[in-house]
C-alpha cells in the first residue's frame, strides 16, 4: 500500500507540474547534451534554463541553489567567452586539472560550504541546510572547471547532483529531480567521451 501512495504521489506531482518547469527542464536536457557532445550551444541553451530555474528555486525556499544558479549564469556568459574568443589566441581544448586547478576546485568547496551552512541557518527559514550549501558549493567548483574544458568538471557536478535529487524531489520539484538523475547518468558518459577525445587529441599533437 506504502509503495502505490508513492507512485500516486509521483504521478500526482507530475500532473501538476507547471509548463514554466517543462520549458526549463526541456532547456536544461538540451544544455547537457550539448556539454557531452563538447558544443558551445550548451551556454546559450543553459542561460534560458537557468533564468527559468532560479524563478522556480524562489518559489521553494532553495536559497543556496538560487546562489548556485546565479553563478552558472556569471559562468555561463564566461564560459561562452572562453570558448569562442578565439580572435587573439586558439580555443580552449580539453585537458586534465593541474595540481593548482584541483588545489582551487577543493578550495572553492572548502570555503563556500561553511558560508553557505551560516548564511541559510542565519538569514533565511531553509530546513535543509546542509543539502543545500552541499549542493551549492561542489556545482560552483565543476561549473568553474567547465569554464576551463576541465574533464573533471564532470566528477564535481555529480558530486553535487547525487544529494541534489533527493532534495529536489523533496521540495516538490520532480521533474527537476529526474532531470538531474539524467544529468547524472548523462556527467558519466560525458566524462569517459571528453577522456577518449582527449586522448585522440594527445595523438594528434
Amino acid at each position: 500500500m506504502k509503495d502505490i501512495n508513492v507512485v500516486n504521489l509521483f504521478f500526482e506531482q507530475i500532473k501538476n507540474t507547471s509548463l514554466l518547469e517543462y520549458i526549463g527542464v526541456i532547456f536544461g536536457v538540451l544544455q547537457v547534451l550539448m556539454a557531452k557532445s563538447n558544443r558551445v550551444w550548451l551556454y546559450p541553451f543553459g542561460l534560458i534554463s537557468v533564468s527559468i530555474t532560479l524563478i522556480l528555486l524562489w518559489q521553494v525556499g532553495l536559497y543556496a541553489e538560487i546562489l548556485l544558479n546565479l553563478y552558472y549564469l556569471i559562468m555561463s556568459i564566461y564560459g561562452w567567452y572562453l570558448w569562442t574568443n578565439t580572435q587573439t589566441k586558439p580555443a580552449i581544448k580539453m585537458s586534465y586539472s593541474n595540481p593548482r586547478e584541483w588545489k582551487t576546485s577543493f578550495a572553492i568547496i572548502i570555503i563556500s560550504f561553511p558560508l553557505l551552512v551560516w548564511a541559510l541557518t542565519q538569514f533565511t527559514d531553509s530546513n535543509v541546510p546542509y543539502m543545500d550549501a552541499w549542493v551549492t558549493s561542489t556545482a560552483w567548483a565543476g561549473m568553474w572547471l567547465l569554464s576551463k574544458r576541465k574533464i573533471e568538471n564532470w566528477i564535481f557536478l555529480n558530486l553535487s547532483n547525487l544529494i541534489a535529487i533527493p532534495l529536489l524531489a523533496y521540495k516538490g520539484l520532480v521533474l527537476y529531480a529526474l532531470l538531474t538523475l539524467f544529468l547524472f547518468i548523462i556527467a558519466i558518459f560525458g566524462y569517459f567521451q571528453w577522456k577518449k577525445e582527449i586522448k585522440l587529441q594527445e595523438t594528434l599533437n
